[in-house]
C-alpha cells in the first residue's frame, strides 16, 4: 500500500481506489468516460502511489545486468527496460519498470514492495560501485497516453499501452495539465492490453513463462543470473504449467470478481481471478492464471462463496504450447 496520499485526491469527484491502489483515485466521476479520454490521448492518470527507487554509479548496468533477467550491458540513455529478480527457482520476486538516464536507472515498482527490494539489492552490492535509494517520497509516477513530449523524464515500452510513464518530482502533481482519469481507467485498458501485473495477477508460484513476460521482462540471449535454469528449462523442453488469460465475462450481475475468485472447468477449478474491470467497449473482462492444459475453447466459470457463478469465455494470452516448437527441433 501506497505510503503517500496523493493531492489529486482533492479535486472534485474524486473518489478513493482500495486496495493496493489506496492513496490514488480509483474514478473522478466516471470511469468509462475516462477511459474514452485515455483513448482520445486527452487525459493522465495519476499512479503516484507506485514506488520509485534509483540506482546510481558506475557500475549500475554491468551490476543489474549479473542481477536480474534482463540484458543491461550496454543501456543507451533514454531506453526503457523491465526486468524481474527472481528466486534461485525461478519464482518471480519483484518487476521493475525502468530507464536509464546515463547517469542513473530509475525504476518503478508496486507500491509499498520499495522497501524490501531496497533491501535485498542493497545485500548484493559487494564491490560494486552503485548507490540504491528509495525516492517515493520525492518523486512519484504519471502516466500518459501517446508520445512522450517534456523536459521529465519519462519511460515507455511494450507493456506501457502505447503510452509512457513520467517520472516527475512529487511537488508538480497539482500543476498537471489536462483532465485526470482515475486508476479504474488505466486498469481497464491494462486488461485489455494483457499487461499482467504483479501481486494480482501472479502469485508466489509463478514464473516468468507463465505471465508472459519471455521477451518483455527476460532476455533470452544473455547470461546467467538467479533463476534461469528454471526459465530455460521451461522454455527449452516443457511448457509452462499455467498460462495468463483474458476472460470476457457474461455481464450477468452487477459486480467484477474480485482478485483470488475461483476458476472453474466443469466441477475442477483450474485458476484464480488476478484483476478486473469494466472496459467501455468490450464490457466486463478480467485476466486469469490457468492451467495450462485447459481447452482454449472450454467456457469457464467464476466462483466464490455467496456469490452468483459467473461464466466466461477465454482468449489466449499465453501459448499453451509454448516450448513445444523448441522441443520438436531438439
Amino acid at each position: 500500500m501506497s505510503r503517500n496520499r496523493s493531492p489529486l485526491l482533492d479535486h472534485p469527484g474524486a473518489v478513493e481506489a482500495d486496495g493496493p491502489d489506496a492513496g490514488v483515485a480509483a474514478h473522478y466521476g466516471s470511469d468509462l468516460r475516462e477511459q474514452r479520454a485515455l483513448v482520445a490521448g486527452q487525459a493522465f492518470v495519476d499512479l503516484s502511489h507506485r514506488d520509485v527507487v534509483t540506482i546510481s554509479g558506475p557500475d549500475r548496468l554491468t551490476w543489474l545486468h549479473a542481477l536480474t533477467t534482463q540484458y543491461f550491458e550496454g543501456l543507451k540513455p533514454g531506453t526503457s527496460t523491465t526486468a524481474l529478480l527472481l528466486s534461485p527457482t525461478g519464482h518471480v520476486e519483484h518487476v521493475m519498470y525502468g530507464v536509464d538516464d546515463g547517469e542513473t536507472f530509475w525504476l518503478h515498482t508496486e507500491p509499498g514492495a520499495a522497501a524490501a527490494l531496497v533491501e535485498w539489492l542493497q545485500k548484493m552490492v559487494f564491490m560494486s560501485r552503485v548507490e540504491i535509494a528509495d525516492v517515493t517520497d520525492d518523486y512519484a509516477i504519471v502516466w500518459r497516453p501517446g508520445a512522450a513530449a517534456g523536459e521529465h523524464l519519462t519511460r515507455s515500452g511494450e507493456d506501457s499501452l502505447g503510452g509512457h510513464e513520467v517520472f516527475l518530482p512529487r511537488g508538480e502533481l497539482t500543476g498537471l495539465e489536462g483532465p485526470a482519469a482515475g486508476v479504474w481507467a488505466y486498469e481497464a485498458l491494462r486488461i485489455e492490453a494483457g499487461a499482467p501485473r504483479f501481486g494480482l495477477d501472479s502469485d508466489e508460484r509463478a514464473i516468468p513463462n507463465e505471465l508472459g513476460w519471455l521477451g518483455v521482462g527476460v532476455h533470452l540471449n544473455k547470461g546467467c543470473y538467479r533463476g534461469q535454469e528454471t526459465v530455460a528449462r521451461v522454455h527449452n523442453l516443457g511448457r509452462p504449467p499455467r498460462r495468463l488469460v483474458r476472460l470476457h465475462l457474461d455481464g450477468s450481475v452487477d459486480h467484477l470478481p474480485a482478485h483470488g475468485y475461483a476458476v472453474r472447468a466443469g466441477d475442477k477449478q483450474v485458476g484464480f481471478i488476478g484483476s478486473a474491470a469494466r472496459h467501455h467497449e468490450l464490457g466486463p473482462i478480467a485476466l486469469a492464471l490457468i492451467k495450462r492444459n485447459v481447452d482454449p475453447s472450454a467456457a469457464l466459470e467464476i466462483v466464490a462463496d455467496d456469490q452468483p457463478t459467473v461464466t466466461a469465455t477465454q482468449e489466449l494470452l499465453v501459448d499453451p504450447e509454448v516450448g513445444l516448437h523448441v522441443r520438436s527441433r531438439l
